[in-house]
């Protein structure tokens, strides 16, 4: 404890808030922080009876998004971030966090925030303190983390702990002492995501945003996390996590890995077309993996709450996510009904007839179409607890977590991978995960069809050398040996000839689930491809699907002269990893050439 509280008054010290407030995480708490955020302008309540206890934020239209551009990784030596990350040197680094964060809190309230990723005691859950100037911070940290007296109970006791400063770089003292008005939503034109890995610590400053500002998600969970876990044994992934229940008693624990756009979310909180499996959500986004003392490989979800994105989010598309936001939510960047409610694009079929948009301007369908303004923000979000979500597992808060009998690396790609593919062994499938690649659409930087490199799904994620990071994948399925989880890679986006998708997708992926569970089992063997292991004639359960043999056909053919392209462009983007490249990937890529040709 006495490490915490010094550490709080030499940020104080630094940053001369008016005031430090130790957060406890309990209603009264969240509920005066919100109405001062509502008289500040900075949340809108939204109404009572149609959304409960539910509120609106807009964000300075500067500030909206992660800033990976100003996101750093500052180990000791340039070469252990790797070329995958930004690295700065971690003394010219603190000597100018210093600078910025010297009296940036003047005229605010610092409030420290003592959080637990992943159940609060558990063998696999890690502690960490956020300060921060931002009220909305520490709402949102209530429903994303285990936040409050609980969390700071176990850094008492002695549990290590990561030290996480945010401050929105907007002070309301000027240092000659004049006083500035306020903003509904402060931030500063200059910002920093900075990680120190061999410290453990965090620094943010200038954004109130999602994951810059809410540092237990992708900066402890996944960036500092991960360095932790290479360090420890375990692994720290981008993930979603869920059971799969079958109707004779069997269960299964899948954990997938998708880059952003390529159904996620949707995976998440499945709803089978198959009456004989039963889906319930554990995880929709970070997954934490440690090897059990059964030798099994072992899941929890670190997080508390969903920080989703919206648009695209409807009743058609993923009900249950819908069925998740009835009350108790943050909406940020989305639109506001005339009624008092929220909308995006995609929440319904047709928009209303008026909307105030994110921008706080008004909005019509007429407006959106001869502007091309959409009405929510593309990354406009919601912050909800998990436990509201009706597909939740009852264990989805077990400290001890799940043992993952598969795993699931995929992409969106229109051409060339099939629809499934099964690895022959761990180190075939660290190669899958190694390559994702997805193809990048009409509303990304870059030529449409150009494939994004996204390995694990953690290219914006990984704390370190993502050569290293390859290795310690490997290094962990040694451990595990033949009791490591089966891991496969797949495909909904599919395209014909025609442009449109061979596969239905959404609920009718539990078919592939269903596949690949019933070959973990030992119910199905499959059939060699020259990629792996793919479903044999009559293998995948098509019943009631309305699929033709020509278009199954194409979603599991494998093209060797493409393949023998994307071979080549594997090999140039693994080029960048050197001598840090594991001799099992090259391994791995030499043996796709030699299948292929």
């Amino acid at each position: 404890m006495a490490a915490a509280r010094d550490f709080v008054a030499a940020v104080a010290e630094l940053t001369g808030p008016d005031a430090v407030v130790w957060c406890d995480g309990s209603e009264a708490e969240r509920d005066r922080l919100t109405e001062e955020l509502c008289q500040a302008g900075t949340l809108i309540r939204l109404d009572p009876e149609l959304r409960p206890n539910s509120f609106l934020a807009r964000s300075d239209p500067k500030d909206v998004a992660r800033v990976e551009s100003a996101t750093f990784i500052c180990s000791a030596e340039e070469s252990d971030a790797g070329p995958t990350n930004n690295w700065r040197d971690p003394a010219e680094m603190r000597a100018e966090l210093l600078r910025v964060f010297a009296g940036s809190m003047r005229g605010r309230t610092m409030y420290v925030v003592p959080f637990s990723m992943g159940p609060v005691g558990g063998p696999a859950s890690k502690v960490g303190i956020e300060i921060t100037d931002s009220p909305y911070v520490v709402v949102s940290m209530r429903l994303m983390t285990r936040m409050g007296e609980a969390a700071m109970d176990q850094i008492d006791g002695g549990a290590e702990w990561v030290p996480a400063v945010h401050s929105v770089g907007m002070p309301l003292v000027t240092d000659g002492a004049a006083v500035l008005p306020d903003v509904p939503w402060p931030c500063n034109e200059t910002k920093y995501i900075t990680h120190f890995p061999d410290d453990r610590e965090i620094w943010s400053f200038g954004s109130g945003y999602g994951g810059n500002a809410l540092l237990g998600k992708k900066c402890y969970a996944l960036r500092i996390a991960s360095v932790l876990a290479r360090d420890e044994g375990w692994l720290a992934e981008h993930m979603l996590l869920i059971r799969l229940r079958h109707a004779d008693g069997r269960q299964f624990h899948v954990a997938a890995a998708f880059p952003s756009a390529c159904g996620k979310t949707n995976l998440a909180m499945l709803r089978s077309v198959l009456p004989e499996w039963t889906v319930t959500t554990l995880g929709d986004d970070i997954v934490w993996l440690r090897p059990g003392e059964d030798g099994r490989l072992w899941a929890i979800n670190p997080e508390a709450g969903f920080f989703g994105v919206a648009p695209g989010t409807g009743a058609g598309t993923n009900p249950t996510a819908v069925d998740t936001l009835t009350h108790d939510v943050i909406f940020t960047n989305v639109a506001l009904t005339d009624d008092g409610d929220v909308w995006w694009e995609g929440l319904t079929p047709e928009a209303p007839e008026h909307l105030i948009d994110w921008v706080g301007q008004d909005w019509t369908p007429e407006v959106g179409a001869e502007t091309g303004r959409p009405a929510a923000h593309p990354n406009s979000r919601f912050t909800v607890s998990a436990a509201q979500c009706p597909m939740i597992d009852p264990d989805w808060d077990a400290g001890e977590g799940v043992p993952v009998d598969l795993i699931l690396f995929g992409g969106r790609r229109a051409s060339n991978v099939p629809l499934v593919t099964a690895a022959e062994d761990w180190e075939h499938g660290v190669f899958f995960g190694a390559t994702i690649s997805s193809e990048r659409t009409a509303a990304a930087e870059g030529a449409v069809g150009e494939l994004r490199r996204d390995p694990f799904a953690m290219l914006p994620f990984c704390g370190y050398h993502m050569g290293d990071y390859f290795g310690h994948w490997l290094s962990v399925g040694e451990r595990l040996g033949d009791r490591a989880p089966r891991i496969a890679a797949v495909n909904w986006f599919r395209k014909g000839a025609d442009g449109s998708f061979l596969w239905p997708g959404f609920s009718e992926n539990a078919r592939v689930l269903d596949w690949l569970l019933r070959l973990v089992d030992g119910e199905v063997t499959g059939r060699q491809t020259p990629l792996g292991v793919a479903p044999a004639d009559g293998e995948l359960q098509l019943d009631g699907l309305d699929l033709p043999a020509a278009d199954l056909d194409e979603l599991h053919r494998v093209d060797p002269a493409a393949w023998s392209e994307e071979a080549d462009r594997c090999a140039g983007y693994f080029a960048q990893f050197g001598d840090r490249l594991p001799v099992a990937m090259s391994r791995q890529l030499a043996a796709l050439r030699e299948r292929m040709s």
